[in-house]
């Protein structure tokens, strides 16, 4: 197949999949908070379609679109009406913080346009947002007891469920990725146990919302310092 027809049936693949998962998170028979997770973490998955695409600049081309979508069904929207066009994002939109999947958006799109040629890398700043971050929130929901606040309150059981999805996520996605790169899984224990580690961190100290730039971009910083990937 001609590369630029690959690259172009692998974008519309990508918009269908989120279109898709916006779809269908809007209608599952799950409480809102877990309905919002659920597309945060589904959403994660796309860094392991970014390896078949042969040029860079493609995979910011997916992520950077929603960046006005998510703003415009938010209540800063300029476009008045959208929302009501566009009921299952809106509806995810206002379960969580107004702006939040606008900085998830944003963050992507700032990964994919840094690390398009190393998708490893958007996966160290993704997963353990879309995997991590969901856990904590459901885990610390139900089973937060030990409470404590910085900016916003957490509990410490959420956090130990952020460190551990995060690092479930991110190993997994190594065996993945160290199949398509050639890297020694071993050789990134060291990086992925700082990038977990990074994004308690993160996530606990952000305030409403900020998390979903904050994580994203510390752990990808993180796993690059650390010298993830090689």
């Amino acid at each position: 197949m001609d590369a630029a027809w690959q690259n172009i049936l692998l974008m519309l693949l990508c918009y269908a999949y989120i279109v898709v998962l916006i779809l269908v998170s809007d209608r599952l028979p799950l409480l809102e908070a877990a309905r919002r997770k659920f597309l945060h973490a589904m959403i994660g998955n796309l860094p392991f379609i970014i390896p078949f695409f042969t040029a860079s600049i493609y995979p910011f081309l997916v992520a950077s679109p929603f960046i006005l979508v998510t703003f415009f069904v938010t209540p800063y929207s300029p476009i008045k009406g959208l929302a009501e066009r566009l009921p299952g994002l809106a509806n995810i939109t206002e379960e969580g913080h107004h702006m939040g999947l606008v900085l998830y958006a944003i963050s992507y799109s700032i990964l994919a346009y840094l690390f398009g040629a190393e998708p490893y890398v958007i996966a160290a700043g993704i997963l353990p947002m879309a995997y991590g971050d969901s856990l904590a929130a459901l885990v610390g929901a139900k089973y937060g007891r030990h409470r404590y606040r910085v900016f916003e309150t957490k509990s410490l059981e959420g956090s130990a469920a952020m460190f551990v999805g995060s690092l479930a996520a991110l190993g997994l996605s190594l065996v993945y990725f160290s199949y398509l790169y050639g890297f020694s899984l071993g050789s990134q224990l060291i990086s992925i146990l700082a990038v977990a580690a990074v994004a308690t961190v993160a996530e606990a100290i952000s305030p409403k919302g900020l998390d979903n730039i904050a994580v994203p971009l510390t752990c990808a910083l993180t796993y690059v310092l650390m010298g993830g990937g090689t």
